[in-house]
């Protein structure tokens, strides 16, 4: 396989960084705005935050992960990942315009949850982001380093090093403005290498020729277009998941905080076009990969990508693929610098530590602390190496704890801070116990998490429908979905751990927040105090 000399790789990355950075010298401020910095005032034209959306979302996972899914399940792989990822930059718009409506001012969605319930809901909500956020950059840095690991003398670690140290140079002095200043530039380098490169493996391996030489390395489910192995294990955890990410991910939450409210859903279906657009094309070299029998190094799906490019592509076009798996890792990563830095300064400092009075000049070099104590968590974790699609999957299992919690209490005005927190631990907790089966799910235990995950099932298609087509929609087929799937899975589901587990989040978050609203005694709340208890931070000096 080609492989770049020590110098020339090293030479590539510090002008990629450096010139980024050089880049991001351009929209400095000597005295930098605390909501400048979180969420450019939320002043964020169209082209730059549909870009951006795009660009934040086609990360690592999407390069790796899309490949290993189309390399694992494949004919329907690829689509699994690329349009379930798609959909669920869709399903963020109809709430995110809610979001907004409540608090114009927001930086992050547990800042709303702090005005809606306290400090709780709060934390909640903020710890569940950066343990996403610091997993997200180490799924980036992982793949750096699996990059450089391939395609040049360099070591993983070396790489890690590398992409971290970069990525915090240019993100560190001017924040979220940075990191969508930079997503609109990787973004179209994105593209057109992904026009390039895709055709020209596709007939480095023999083209059409491929798909009747090389269907003989499939097996039956893999040349099922329409298999119940890839829906079960692929398809359907990760719709569950990436609807979770919209959510409880920062970085979404972010640009939707960033982007002017008037905006926001000609940026989002945009953003879901060329998502989805983009990536079924990278899931598609896995199925190449498959069809023509490539074996991944140490068996590592990770190397897939590189693998390929460093056994069919020239070297002009190797350097090109790495450029752009390069921006598209760190476009992500300082996504997460700017998401963690924007939960520390306003649900940490600004909220508790402060006492809701933050010196705004103090509340920058927290973020700034912030960025540099996560790049070196981000680089630590990096180094365990883990599957990539599996920690995709895993977070966004985790997050489904919360979506339905969040979503009701912003529409609905009897839910309570009780009702909230109970759903959140309530449905982690039962999550855990499914996903690394604690209980033996026999019997009784099996079907108790069966009948919970039906629930969750219909909470899921409820959620979407009650998004784009309102209450009564949402609620009709959402339980009609749960009787449906109460036929399907009971003695069933319970052999697919992944998706009964997520499902399981879903499911009893709702049952308890319902059950504990219904049964709560409290007065309705008043949602416009919501847009009086969250203001910008720098109104307070």
């Amino acid at each position: 396989m080609f492989q770049f000399s020590t110098s020339t790789i090293l030479l590539v990355l510090f002008a990629f960084y450096g010139l980024t950075f050089l880049f991001t010298l351009s929209i400095g401020k000597k005295q930098e705005n605390a909501d400048g910095y979180m969420v450019s005032n939320g002043s964020v034209g169209f082209s730059m935050s549909a870009a951006s959306m795009t660009a934040t979302w086609i990360w690592a996972a999407s390069f790796y992960a899309a490949a290993s899914s189309g390399y694992k399940y494949g004919l329907s792989g690829a689509i699994h990942y690329g349009f379930w990822g798609a959909l669920m930059i869709l399903f963020i718009y109809p709430f995110g315009k809610r979001f907004r409506e409540l608090a114009p001012n927001a930086r992050t969605l547990a800042e709303i949850m702090h005005a809606r319930h306290g400090s709780a809901s709060q934390m909640i909500l903020a710890s569940s982001n950066i343990v996403g956020s610091i997993i997200s950059l180490m799924v980036n840095f992982t793949a750096a380093g699996a990059l450089v690991d391939i395609l040049s003398p360099l070591n993983f670690t070396e790489g890690v090093l590398i992409a971290g140290s970069g990525v915090l140079i240019y993100t560190f002095w001017s924040g979220f403005r940075s990191s969508v200043f930079t997503d609109f530039g990787q973004l179209m380098a994105m593209m057109l290498a992904a026009v390039v490169i895709i055709p020209m493996l596709f007939f480095e391996l023999d083209g059409p020729d491929l798909f009747t030489q090389g269907m003989s390395n499939l097996t039956i489910e893999q040349a099922d277009f329409f298999s119940t192995t890839a829906i079960l294990e692929q398809g359907a955890p990760f719709f569950v998941a990436v609807l979770a990410y919209a959510i409880g991910n920062q970085t979404i939450a972010q640009r939707l905080f960033a982007v002017r409210e008037d905006l926001i859903k000609p940026s989002f279906i945009t953003a879901t076009i060329g998502y989805g657009s983009i990536v079924i094309g990278l899931g598609m070299l896995g199925l190449l990969a498959l069809l023509a029998g490539v074996q991944p190094i140490d068996g590592d799906l990770n190397n897939l990508i590189p693998q390929m490019a460093a056994t069919y592509l020239s070297p002009i076009m190797v350097l090109v693929l790495f450029v752009m798996i390069i921006g598209s890792l760190s476009s992500t990563a300082d996504s997460d610098l700017s998401a963690l830095s924007a939960i520390i300064m306003t649900d940490v400092y600004g909220k508790h530590l402060s006492k809701n009075n933050p010196n705004p000049k103090k509340m920058l070099w927290v973020g700034r602390f912030t960025m540099v104590v996560a790049t070196m968590l981000g680089v630590i974790f990096a180094s365990l190496k883990l599957d990539i699609l599996s920690m995709l999957i895993f977070v966004g299992a985790l997050w489904g704890a919360i979506v339905f919690p969040v979503i009701s209490s912003l529409y609905w005005d009897k839910v309570t801070n009780l009702a909230f927190t109970a759903a959140v631990t309530g449905a982690f907790l039962l999550f855990i116990i499914a996903r690394f089966e604690w209980l033996e799910l026999t019997g009784a235990v099996a079907l108790f998490f069966e009948v919970i995950a039906s629930v969750g099932g219909g909470v899921v298609i409820g959620l979407m429908c009650f998004g784009f087509f309102g209450r009564t929609a949402g609620l009709i087929l959402g339980a009609i979905t749960a009787v449906i799937l109460l036929f399907f899975t009971l003695g069933f589901l319970r052999d697919y751990i992944v998706l009964l587990s997520s499902l399981t989040a879903y499911g009893a978050s709702a049952i308890i927040c319902v059950v504990l609203t219904l049964t709560s005694n409290k007065s309705a709340f008043d949602f416009a105090l919501i847009k009086q208890r969250v203001v910008e931070f720098s109104d307070n000096k």
